[in-house]
């Protein structure tokens, strides 16, 4: 490959991993060419950009970023493939059910490494830990959701005691 080669496709990974929030690094190689398919057209069912990349390209190209993803660069070894979604937990579902449906043909752990939500998670046993990250936006609502919980349920109490006391007040005028 020429220079002039590489260093258009470390521009064009340099742009593409700007455009996603959260990035998975993964290997799935060994696949047949249906199961390939397969997962390329589920990853973008889920709005999940598959690109296969060489990891010393990969690497260049983190280099690059204003981020310092030094932490991954000892995953990337061997095959690698990237999974790029603006929804943290989405390629960590996908990696899950493709493990779960291919678990006896595949005898190697998927997925290498991930920077989700600002944060770095290295092998494969963190893959139920980055299924059920949370979004800062949903985080945020759980927090305003717990805020304005007790403030309903004293507004509620005012409500439902203003009924009793009308409820009382009019049985004792009427008696």
């Amino acid at each position: 490959m020429k220079k002039e080669d590489k260093s258009a496709i470390i521009k064009q990974l340099e742009k593409t991993l700007g455009e996603y929030a959260h990035f998975y690094l993964a290997d799935f190689g060994g696949l047949n060419a249906a199961k390939t398919t397969d997962l390329r057209r589920t990853c973008f069912k889920q709005d999940i950009k598959l690109v296969v990349v060489k990891n010393t390209l990969l690497r260049k190209a983190l280099d690059n970023s204003s981020v310092d993803f030094s932490e991954l660069y000892g995953s990337l070894v061997g095959e690698t493939s990237v999974l790029l979604s603006n929804i943290g937990n989405a390629p960590a579902i996908i990696i899950q059910d493709f493990s779960k449906a291919s678990k006896s043909k595949v005898k190697k752990d998927i997925l290498k490494a991930a920077y989700v939500e600002e944060s770095f998670y290295i092998g494969a046993n963190q893959l139920e830990s980055l299924i059920h990250v949370k979004s800062k936006n949903e985080l945020i609502a759980d927090v305003i959701a717990l805020l304005q919980s007790p403030a309903k349920n004293v507004i509620s109490a005012l409500q439902s005691g203003g009924s009793t006391i009308h409820g009382v007040l009019k049985t004792l005028s009427e008696r």
